[in-house]
């Protein structure tokens, strides 16, 4: 593990020739020598490499050993670089005790010792490399502990997804098994009852009239039925990004207008009455199929959540965009739930009189964002909602 590290020595001594001799005598495969014959040579070479030791020579011209060392121990890079001091001075001037105090960790006196300066640079360069293997270990050890921070949380994120996920899925499921239920129970019990009818030889239970209340009460049932399945059909195109837009010229002020038209006995049935207001006709390019689709999720969402009081719709041109406006005077959606709505499964209120699977809006939001728009709501609890849909001409 130590092999690849290389160990940077530093040597300072304003004789070319004792620098010879120091290189001569430290120099090996794991390290790399480096002079300097003064100490501001020293300085710039400390700021740019990080050494394991520095041999600094007392006497030097200008800045000497011990100013050179005193400067190494202020500065943050340089301070903890072990220091050897060398010098030819007799062991009577005491320079050892100096160097101490400057901070060296050991002292040298010429001639030297071979040998010894082999070995005590040894030990200096053995404990720099296993430090900088330990160093080594804890940052791999930091990155190995983020990492696996990242894939607990990654982990946690997941689990989550799939708590809702499962919990999307048996809330679909119960909806589903309800909403179909509805309409098959009807058409269940309208078979039990034609076929009681006729093993009783009862003609008079088939006549026209009852006849067409019958084909119109099925059609009613079929019609919910394919409803239905066309919203789950639709969430499986949007989810794989295959929902089709199919653009054309067309009127989306008569599109509307026909729309309300249609919804007149569905108004009726809920008590209600559908205004409609448009101030000019709006030309634009859009799947004529789909924006219907959306138009007609809101009437009916206004109908089914507008305590019977009149829904007004209008059809306008603002700022380059044609917009469609459904205004109710109902039950009104609080703040929480305006962008709760939009999502999959989600309803204001989950009661037998407000069925649906809670895809509609949903549905709506994709279809205006294919086209590029957008779909919005304002509303105060208890005060109605208003649903505007934008759209580029």
């Amino acid at each position: 593990m130590l092999s690849h590290i290389q160990a940077k020595l530093l040597i300072v001594d304003d004789l070319p020739e004792n620098l010879l001799a120091l290189q001569a005598l430290v120099k090996g495969s794991d390290r790399e020598v480096y002079q300097a014959q003064s100490a501001d040579q020293a300085l710039s070479l400390l700021l740019e490499h990080e050494f394991a030791l520095a041999i600094l020579d007392v006497q030097m011209p200008g800045m000497n050993g011990f100013e050179l060392a005193e400067l190494m121990r202020g500065t943050e890079k340089t301070k903890n670089i072990p220091i050897v001091f060398v010098s030819a001075a007799g062991r009577e001037m005491n320079y050892a005790f100096k160097g101490y105090e400057s901070g060296a960790v050991d002292f040298l006196h010429k001639p030297l010792d071979n040998q010894a300066v082999k070995s005590k640079v040894a030990v200096f360069v053995d404990l720099f490399r296993q430090r900088k293997a330990l160093d080594q270990q804890l940052q791999a050890l930091e990155h190995s502990r983020e990492e696996q921070e990242q894939l607990l949380t990654q982990l946690q994120v997941t689990r989550r997804e799939l708590e809702h996920a499962v919990r999307m899925r048996d809330d679909f499921m119960s909806i589903v098994s309800h909403e179909v239920r509805t309409p098959l129970n009807g058409l269940i019990l309208e078979t039990q009852l034609r076929k009681l009818h006729l093993a009783q030889d009862n003609a008079d239970a088939f006549t026209l009239d009852k006849m067409r209340a019958m084909v119109e009460r099925d059609e009613r049932q079929i019609n919910s039925l394919i409803r239905l399945i066309e919203d789950m059909l639709d969430v499986s195109r949007i989810r794989t990004g295959k929902l089709s837009i199919r653009p054309s010229k067309f009127d989306l002020t008569q599109l509307v207008a026909g729309l309300v038209e249609n919804f007149v006995a569905q108004a009726a049935a809920a008590g209600s009455l559908i205004e409609f207001k448009a101030e000019a006709p709006l030309m634009g390019v859009w799947d004529e199929f789909r924006i219907e689709q959306v138009v007609a999720n809101l009437l009916t969402n206004a109908l089914r959540y507008g305590a019977s009081h009149p829904v007004r719709v209008r059809a306008f041109e603002l700022q380059g965009l044609a917009c469609i406006e459904v205004r109710d005077q109902g039950i009104g959606i609080s703040a929480q739930n305006q962008q709760r709505i939009f999502q999959q499964f989600e309803r204001v209120v989950s009661s037998p009189g407000n069925g649906g699977l809670g895809l509609g809006l949903y549905i709506s939001e994709q279809i205006v964002l294919a086209h590029g728009g957008s779909i919005d709501v304002e509303s105060v609890e208890g005060q109605g909602a208003t649903f505007t849909v934008r759209l580029p001409l």
